[in-house]
């Protein structure tokens, strides 16, 4: 299976497999796609995964898969620093763990000691607990925070999982993210008011610059708009904005882009379900390690300022960035449906 075709090398030419899932559903389905890979048991993903002294970017290149078994903790709340779109009991879930891609500013990067993936192939037990939780209350999940699931769904299908679970639980509101844009999507997963598909929008002079392996900027809006004409919730996300010297004039080229591949189908951004804004963050703890794994990266390596524990873009330039972008904004959607972090 072709995941990335850019790559050095194919991807998941080692598989790591945990012992108790070997007999599992899904480890079979996964692993009957990759028939030339080495198969290698292992006791507990953490084994491979949080080795001492691993070098992530050199694993990034040609990355291996792990087949793990997820045992707890399924389910987080959201993070002060990512944006909960004005709903009540939000909440993340990490069914994988790192991404196809591999942009430089990745906060997965100051996270996760490994560039290898992690699949947990026990999604019946994040189903189990979300039963739980929503006897007693409802949920806005984001499942697509630690990896790209949408890059992955050839693979393990898990946006079509996700979205019959959603189907029949109307108390659950989903928020599926990524940088992909494989337009086939559209005609496997379902069309439902409570799954809302994010796409992360960047100039494309930031993607050349800041965000290796992902689609261009006109792939990931001509998907987006694809999906929003068969009648999706489709979210747009400028979030993080980056900053180069010309980030103004990328922005607005960006805008402009959007606007002319929308009008060319009849379309406005006025029929989007929203749009998010926000400027680079990332917490001081995955800074750290961040700068020690990325040091030639200018995003990375930019003399931010430490906000209570968030390093950020200087107050100056942080607002300057974000009033130019939501002023454009404003000038072609609602400014109700302009979430600002």
């Amino acid at each position: 299976m072709n995941l990335r075709q850019d790559y050095e090398n194919p991807p998941f030419t080692h598989i790591y497999v945990e012992n108790c899932v070997r007999n599992h559903p899904r480890t079979r389905e996964i692993l009957i796609q990759f028939p030339q890979a080495k198969i290698v048991e292992i006791d507990h993903y953490k084994d491979v995964f949080n080795r001492r002294g691993q070098d992530a970017l050199r694993q990034h290149r040609s990355q291996s898969l792990i087949l793990a078994r997820k045992e707890d903790h399924f389910f987080y709340e959201g993070a002060p620093v990512c944006q909960d779109f004005g709903n009540t009991n939000f909440y993340y879930c990490s069914t994988m763990m790192n991404c196809l891609f591999n942009c430089s500013y990745c906060y997965l990067k100051g996270m996760y000691p490994s560039g290898h993936m992690v699949i947990f192939v026990n999604l019946e037990d994040y189903f189990a607990e979300l039963d739980r939780i929503l006897l007693h209350k409802s949920m806005y999940l984001c499942v697509s925070y630690d990896a790209d699931l949408l890059a992955m769904e050839p693979l393990v299908g898990y946006a079509k999982l996700w979205s019959d679970y959603a189907a029949v639980h109307e108390n659950l509101k989903l928020e599926i993210r990524t940088k992909s844009a494989r337009s086939a999507m559209w005609e496997e997963l379902p069309c439902l008011p409570n799954v809302i598909y994010a796409f992360t929008l960047s100039p494309q002079r930031m993607i050349d610059a800041f965000e290796s392996g992902t689609p261009s900027a006109k792939a990931r809006i001509a998907c987006a708009l694809l999906g929003l004409k068969q009648g999706f919730p489709v979210r747009l996300c400028f979030d993080p904005m980056l900053y180069l010297p010309t980030w103004r004039e990328n922005y607005g080229a960006l805008l402009s882009e959007i606007d002319g591949v929308f009008a060319d189908h009849g379309m406005t951004m006025q029929q989007l379900t929203d749009v998010s804004v926000g400027t680079f963050r990332i917490s001081q703890d995955y800074m750290k390690k961040l700068r020690r794994v990325e040091p030639m990266a200018p995003a990375v390596q930019f003399p931010y300022v430490n906000v209570g524990g968030v390093y950020q873009y200087p107050p100056g330039l942080l607002a300057e960035m974000e009033n130019y972008l939501i002023g454009e904004l404003e000038k072609r959607i609602d400014k109700e449906k302009i979430y600002h972090e």
